[in-house]
Parts: C-alpha cells; sequence; structure tokens
C-alpha cells in the first residue's frame, strides 16, 4: 500500500543567497524522505535579475544558472549543474521536484524602447486617466550572455501589454501599452477592475508568437530538468484560457501523472471553483481559503468556532483539487500576503492539514528549518516531526469526526490492515485543557495508546467497545496512536517508544514513487 504522500515547500523568502541551496536540496534529500516527504516544491529556477532575487524578478528563462548574466552565472541558489543534480538525488530518494515557473511578466530588460501607452487608475485598470502617450520603458530583451542558445526568441514591447516605469521622466505608475489589439487580458481575475497587471513588463498572452514561446519553453523546461511537475506562480493574474492551454500541453508532453498546482490567491471560495472549471480541473489549487481560516483562528483564539474550521474551503468543497498549507514564502512576517500563523496554534494546523483524509498537504521550509533575514524565526522541526511521523504511519483508513464543541474538536482515522499499528486519534483544543470520548474501533479493545507529540504523558487503555476518553491540553494539539513497540498499562513510556521508523518501508516505498 502506498503511504500517504507530502510537499515540503523546500525554501523560504530569506534564504541565504549563496549559491548553495541546490547542494543544500540534495543532501537534504534522504532526510526528507526519512520524515515522510515525497514532493519538493523549489523555486524559481531561471535568472532573475539580481543573485539576491528569490526568482519571481524573472530575466531569462532559459538561463537556469548557465549563463553569465545580470552579474553571475549562478542564480541565487546555484548552477544548472547543481540543480539537474539536485533534481536526480530527490528522485533516488524518491522524492518528485514541482518547479515554481513565472510567467505573468519579466524583469530586468537589456535595453529601452520607446512606445505609446496610455496610464491607467491604479485601484481601476478599467479606467484610464490620461490620453495616449510615449514613454522610454525597459521592455527589450535581447539575451546577450545567452545569445540564441535554445532559443532564439528575443522579447520587446509589442510582446507585453503595460509596464510600471517610463525611464525617460524617471515616473512610476501602471501605463497600458497603446497600440493595436492591445488591451488587459478579459479572462483574469477583477480586483481592481481587472488584474491582469501586476509588476514589471506584464506579458500579452493575446499574441501568437508568446503563446508559442511559453509552450515551446515549458517543454523544454520539463526536458531538460525531468521534473515531476510543475507550481504556477499568480495565475490569477494570467489568461485563465493560456492557462488551461498550458496545463494540457504539459500533461501531453509528460502524461497525466505530469502534477501541476497554481497559486490562485484568492480568499473566495466560489472564486475558485469558477477558475477550476474554466481549467477543465487540469490543475490543483492551494487552498487560499483554509489558510486564511487558520490565520484566523491563531489570531482569535477562544472565540473561534473550531467546528467551522472547514467551512467554506476549497478542502471542504473540493478535495481532490486542494493542496493545503499552513504557511509559505508570501504569508511569512514582512512579505506582501502577510498573513502568519501565531506559533501557539502553528502545531494544531499542521495536524489539520497532515492528519486527515484530505487534501494534499504542504510542509512550509520556515516553518520547520526556520526563517532568515534581519527578522530570524527560529524551526519548529522538534513540534512536527511527530506529526510528519503519524501522518506517515498512523493516518490512515476511515475518518470519524468529532466536531461538537466550539474549542475542542477531534477526529480518529480507523487505520488499515496492510500497515501495522496504524490508525490514531486526534485532539484540538484552542481553549481550556479538553477531552472527548471517542471510538477508535472494537478490535483495539485492551491496546495502550500514547501521545505521539509529547505533550500528554498518560497512557490511554482503549476500552472493550474500542472507545476511551482522549485528552489534550489547553491550547494544544495531541496525537494518540499506538507506539512503535507495545507498551504496558501502568509501565514508564521511554522517548524512544514514541519514535515512528520510516526504515521498513523505504526501499518499497521509493520504487513505487519511482
Amino acid at each position: 500500500m502506498k503511504r500517504n504522500h507530502t510537499i515540503m515547500q523546500f525554501f523560504e523568502w530569506h534564504v541565504e543567497p549563496d549559491g548553495m541551496h541546490w547542494k543544500r536540496l540534495a543532501e537534504r534529500a534522504p532526510e526528507l524522505k526519512a520524515i515522510g516527504i515525497d514532493a519538493v516544491w523549489v523555486p524559481p529556477v531561471t535568472k532573475a535579475i539580481t543573485t539576491e532575487d528569490t526568482g519571481y524578478g524573472v530575466y531569462d528563462l532559459y538561463d537556469l544558472g548557465e549563463f553569465d548574466q545580470k552579474g553571475s552565472v549562478r542564480t541565487k541558489y546555484g548552477t544548472k549543474e547543481e540543480l539537474i543534480k539536485a533534481i536526480a538525488t530527490c528522485q533516488e530518494n524518491g522524492i518528485l521536484v514541482y518547479v515554481d515557473l513565472v510567467m505573468n511578466h519579466k524583469a530586468g530588460a537589456d535595453e529601452t524602447e520607446r512606445f505609446e501607452v496610455v496610464e491607467v487608475d491604479p485601484n481601476n485598470r478599467t479606467e484610464d486617466i490620461s490620453e495616449p502617450f510615449e514613454i522610454e520603458g525597459w521592455t527589450k530583451f535581447t539575451f546577450p550572455g545567452r545569445g540564441n542558445t535554445y532559443s532564439p526568441f528575443k522579447w520587446n514591447w509589442e510582446h507585453f501589454n503595460g509596464t510600471d516605469y517610463d525611464n525617460r521622466k524617471g515616473r512610476s505608475g501602471i501605463f497600458r501599452i497603446h497600440a493595436e489589439n492591445k488591451q488587459w487580458a478579459e479572462n483574469v481575475d477583477d480586483e481592481f477592475g481587472n488584474y491582469d497587471y501586476l509588476m514589471f513588463a506584464n506579458i500579452d498572452y493575446s499574441h501568437p508568437d508568446v503563446r508559442r514561446e511559453m509552450l515551446e519553453w515549458g517543454k523544454w523546461l520539463v526536458d531538460t530538468l525531468q521534473c515531476g511537475g510543475y507550481r504556477l506562480d499568480a495565475i490569477k493574474h494570467i489568461n485563465h484560457d493560456f492557462v488551461r492551454e498550458f496545463a494540457t500541453a504539459m500533461k501531453k508532453k509528460r502524461g497525466e501523472d505530469f502534477y501541476i498546482v497554481g497559486e490562485f490567491w484568492k480568499n473566495e471560495l466560489e472564486a475558485c471553483r469558477d477558475f477550476l472549471n474554466t481549467v477543465d480541473y487540469k490543475i490543483d489549487l492551494f487552498d487560499v481559503s483554509l489558510h486564511y481560516k487558520l490565520f484566523e483562528a491563531s489570531h482569535a483564539g477562544s472565540s473561534f468556532d473550531l467546528t467551522t474550521i472547514f467551512h467554506d474551503t476549497l478542502v471542504g468543497s473540493h478535495p481532490l483539487n486542494a493542496v493545503t498549507f499552513v504557511d509559505n514564502h508570501d504569508s511569512q512576517p514582512g512579505e506582501a500576503l502577510e498573513s502568519w500563523i501565531e506559533d501557539w496554534f502553528k502545531p494544531s494546523a499542521y495536524a489539520l492539514i497532515l492528519l486527515r483524509k484530505d487534501g494534499y498537504p504542504v510542509v512550509f521550509y520556515g516553518d520547520y528549518y526556520g526563517i532568515g533575514g534581519e527578522h530570524p524565526i527560529e524551526g519548529k522541526k522538534e513540534a512536527l516531526d511527530p506529526l510528519l511521523c503519524a501522518r506517515y504511519n498512523k493516518a490512515y483508513g476511515d475518518q470519524q469526526d468529532y466536531f461538537d464543541h466550539p474549542n475542542t474538536i477531534g477526529w480518529v482515522r480507523m487505520g488499515v490492515p496492510e500497515i501495522e499499528r496504524s490508525g490514531c486519534a486526534v485532539i484540538i483544543s484552542n481553549g481550556d485543557d479538553g477531552e472527548k470520548n471517542m471510538n477508535v474501533g472494537a478490535h483495539r479493545a485492551g491496546e495502550v495508546w500514547v501521545d505521539l507529540t509529547g505533550n500528554r504523558e498518560e497512557q490511554i487503555t482503549i476500552g472493550e467497545d474500542g472507545s476511551a476518553v482522549f485528552t489534550v491540553n489547553g491550547g494544544s494539539v495531541s496525537v494518540w496512536a499506538q507506539p512503535d513497540e507495545d507498551v504496558q498499562p501502568g509501565n514508564e513510556i521511554q522517548p524512544g517508544d514514541l519514535i515512528c521508523g520510516h526504515a521498513d518501508d523505504r526501499d518499497a516505498w521509493t520504487e513505487e514513487q519511482l
């Protein structure tokens, strides 16, 4: 039987720009496999405007750290050779690699050009606030360091429909390019009237040469890297019809198992549903609605009704298309979409995405290893390892919810015969110490269960009917399950009894994933 699948987002905004990140990934691949990670989402692999840039200020899509451009050969994360080696090492360890693609805009042009624009209201991009006038914009990309290697395509103003800087007057604004057949894409998010434009030089997907080039690049990239999937950045700003066309082409190229997940950052569930319909369910979406529920719960404390935590979430309505997460590089402190889940609630939030049957969960690098920068945050590896262990070894089988109290909720996973000692009971409190009578199956009668998180020290013996009263500390989570070795009632539990081992399944699991 295949084990539960888990992604790690293998970066945070302040990863050291030392060119060593691809090497770090290769070195940590065995460790990631050991904790149950079987896919990693890596940051943009393409050359950005500087080696300090996280990768979203994308310059040359065909430069993966191979050409001397923008001040270096390597990217922030390393060289092309190191990247390919890291992906191969992950695959050897049974870990798929999902590459982050930035297809909305381009930055760091090589030359300026003069062309006509109309300035628009930044709060309503459908409203012109000027007559047409000429600017000098950074829109010409010649890639002098790469030349025509891999692609002869050169970008100019005709391939964009907007930009944000007039170099002639040294003035910023949102400028829609004024020319025949130049408008904002209609099939995009309607925030600010029309949210086609996000930043830098905005790619115009109504241009047939642009669509052709981007499709060819997507195919080239997957052939070059042999990766297992793509994460599509900022897709609410990209013509949704092109997103569908791109996803269809990639799956045709690599097979239906090629995985694609999109960042469609909308809190409104109905908008997510409409997008999935538009793209014919060719891709999955991050569950932004659930993230904001977790954010609200962490800040509201005991006043938040935990029984509503999955209401109006993507995982609640479209469980097969929901990629669940707690935090990411955009929501971390100081970043564009800051909405950081408070520390006290973070283990509970991870239990809610890791230990339930629905959703494809992501563990954030910043939560696991820590966040750098001027205001560093320590990682929570010690708190997350038991939850990852429980996901890998325990969280299987039918699920029964006990969402019957606003401050104390629980659920049980009944386990499966194919995985020895599987099954667990999870209980979460956002108020005082709590308890809940839950049934884990009459066949469990007499078993001694312990809290894998270590938050509760007592042992619980399952009753004759399969029920037991499971306990939790206030503002905390407990995951009750059989330890790896039998524990007799009343015996002292040693730390080693609570460690989940993966070694026995490693070889078979690797073979299945490859």
